[in-house]
């Protein structure tokens, strides 16, 4: 009786694992054939390009680096080419490609901001707070500071510590800055549009520096020195 009793367990556990197999290989048949038709057919096609951040980028040279042919599949785009090319816009920091299905793709822009521009006779060159040079425009760009060095340019440690220090000031100090005049790494000074100059010297001690400038402009004067943060003297 009990070699009957495990030979019908035996049939049963045989049949259940057969029907087991049997769903499994269709359930792999159903998602390969959804698979080749989301991937092969219009289904799933592009329909729409969403470009969002765009300000300063026209909107039309992103699309044109999109680059997204006709009819293709969402799961056939390549997103990370997508942002490469985007990013290589010379006025683009970054650029992100997201599919938002079922038919959208979405590129968002953040755009490079111009920290401080120096001007030559090819106009007013634009420095983002990375200190890298993005864009020459005919006029200087309104409420961003000028810098004024011997040798200005991306690759120049002294303008690149002019933008280190306009990073670390305070942001009230920064909106009254007209002008920044770099004669070294760490002789740097702030001329306000008031007329008043704060001399900060260089991009270290930024935490003092900034906690003592501020009521330090509270005074009479017009030349605050605040490059020894712990002997603040004003004229």
């Amino acid at each position: 009786m009990r070699g009957v009793g495990r030979s019908a367990a035996d049939r049963f556990d045989a049949g259940e694992w057969r029907r087991i197999r049997w769903w499994a290989l269709l359930s792999v048949c159903v998602l390969a054939v959804v698979g080749v038709v989301a991937w092969f057919t219009p289904v799933l096609s592009v329909r729409t390009v969403r470009i969002e951040g765009v300000s300063a980028v026209p909107e039309q040279q992103v699309r044109d680096l999109v680059e997204i042919p006709s009819g293709r599949s969402m799961l056939r785009i390549d997103t990370t080419a997508i942002a490469r090319r985007v990013a290589g816009i010379p006025k683009v920091h970054t650029a992100r490609v997201q599919r938002v299905f079922p038919s959208t793709v979405r590129v968002t822009v953040v755009e490079r901001v111009p920290v401080l521009f120096y001007v030559s006779p090819q106009g007013a060159h634009l420095l983002d707070a990375q200190s890298v040079e993005f864009a020459i425009e005919a006029a200087a760009p309104i409420g961003v500071p000028k810098v004024v060095t011997d040798h200005p340019g991306s690759d120049d440690p002294v303008t690149r510590a002019a933008v280190s220090v306009l990073a670390v000031a305070p942001v009230a100090l920064g909106i009254q800055v007209g002008e920044v005049v770099a004669r070294s790494i760490s002789d740097i000074s702030l001329n306000l549009k008031d007329g008043r100059t704060v001399l900060w010297g260089g991009a270290n001690d930024a935490e003092r520096k900034s906690a003592v400038v501020l009521p330090l402009l509270t005074r009479p004067g017009t030349v605050f020195d605040v490059s020894s943060p712990n002997l603040v003297t004003v004229r």
